[in-house]
């Protein structure tokens, strides 16, 4: 097995290299960059302690970027497609991929109080790096960017996320293994009432001799503990919350999943594939709750050309629609492994207030996989 689908880059041990079972075959570095082309950037700030000041801290927050098709090329647009499975959030230039069934750009995701942030600085880099001679369909840009909520554990009124952040995360995006947990925009996030926050995985899909990939990227953060569950094991029941900090506030809830894929699809299958997204969700016990903003966008890198041109007759290829179902299977068990590893790969945070956020018991976790015998030997 690939040591990074066991391991990030800085050693933290991702969901598999602890013995968690998952079907299907992940690419090469079981990440979204494993569809050529895709890039990913953090800025991850995290400062200071103790109680809240606001304009102060404590930070816990930070910026991703998702570059389609590289830095190389950040005004390149993709065929895509959007779903909202509860809307308690926001994913900016929505609306524009619903009525042309694509968008250009490097996309972000942060914290609820800088997606307008992060979305504004996307234009104005891209307007600096470009100018409005590179669009050749209208003369301004609509960057996606999407959100979920740290407050519980961030100075999120402060507003500490600034344009150098976002121009950091930029320029930080590469392709190959990269971090999860605590990094970016996933920086103070929860799920299932443990630390989480960024995850990432990919599948590959055999059709007609031809093999594609769909890779998986989660900023993950919803979800209550008794829900939890890992590789069909109720976990979350049998480690219960305890303690006053753990409990301090509410669920806000908010995953954001962004898939891609190098197969050739329609703005319409890309949708089908964002819907599929949910399921992925569902695997670990996600409910798609009250508070919760549960955003899906699937993108395709194929028909570059057919894609970013504008006007005359546009030679596009797609697959057939027998394909999609392998897709969607793919889609779902990506999503839910990068779930496992935003989980996985992290440790206990400490944020304002002195409010808790405890890091997953991986050896206690082991253990209950153990007995239901779900545990895969020679791992963790």
């Amino acid at each position: 097995m690939n040591p990074s689908h066991l391991k990030t880059p800085s050693g933290k041990l991702r969901a598999r290299g602890a013995g968690v079972p998952f079907v299907g075959s992940p690419g090469r570095h079981n990440a979204i960059t494993d569809v050529d082309g895709v890039e990913v950037g953090y800025c991850t700030l995290i400062k200071g302690d103790g109680p809240l000041v606001v304009g102060v801290g404590p930070v816990r927050t930070g910026v991703t970027a998702i570059f389609p098709r590289g830095r190389r090329a950040p005004n390149s647009a993709v065929f895509a497609g959007y779903f909202s499975m509860s809307g308690n959030g926001e994913m900016t230039g929505a609306a524009f991929i619903e009525e042309r069934g694509q968008f250009d750009g490097p996309l972000t995701i942060t914290n609820t109080h800088s997606c307008g942030l992060t979305r504004d600085v996307t234009a104005r880099w891209l307007h600096t790096q470009l100018g409005v001679s590179a669009k050749n369909d209208q003369p301004f840009w609509l960057p996606v960017a999407a959100e979920t909520y740290d407050g519980s554990l961030s100075d999120i009124n402060g507003h500490h996320v600034k344009p150098e952040h976002v121009i950091a995360a930029f320029e930080n995006a590469r392709g190959g293994p990269i971090e999860e947990g605590s990094v970016g925009g996933g920086t103070g996030m929860r799920c299932y009432e443990f630390k989480a926050g960024s995850g990432t995985a990919s599948r590959l899909v055999s059709y007609l001799d031809v093999e594609y990939c769909v890779g998986a990227f989660v900023q993950a953060n919803f979800g209550k503990r008794h829900l939890l569950h890992i590789a069909g094991v109720p976990v979350g029941v049998q480690i219960p919350v305890g303690g006053a900090a753990e409990t301090a506030a509410p669920e806000q809830g908010s995953i954001i999943i962004v898939v891609a894929t190098d197969a050739p699809m329609l703005p319409h299958q890309l949708r089908r594939v964002a819907r599929r997204s949910a399921f992925g969700i569902a695997r670990s016990g996600g409910t798609a709750a009250n508070e919760s903003g549960d955003l899906m966008l699937a993108f395709s890198t194929a028909n570059v050309g057919a894609v970013n041109s504008h006007r005359g007759v546009r030679q596009v290829e797609a697959l057939g629609e027998e394909a999609l179902s392998a897709f969607y299977e793919a889609t779902i068990e990506a999503v839910d492994e990068a779930i496992m590893n935003s989980l996985f790969a992290n440790e206990t945070m400490v944020g304002r207030d002195g409010f808790t956020a405890p890091g997953l018991p991986i050896p206690r976790v082991r253990e209950i996989l153990r007995r239901h015998g779900r545990l895969v030997d020679g791992s963790g």
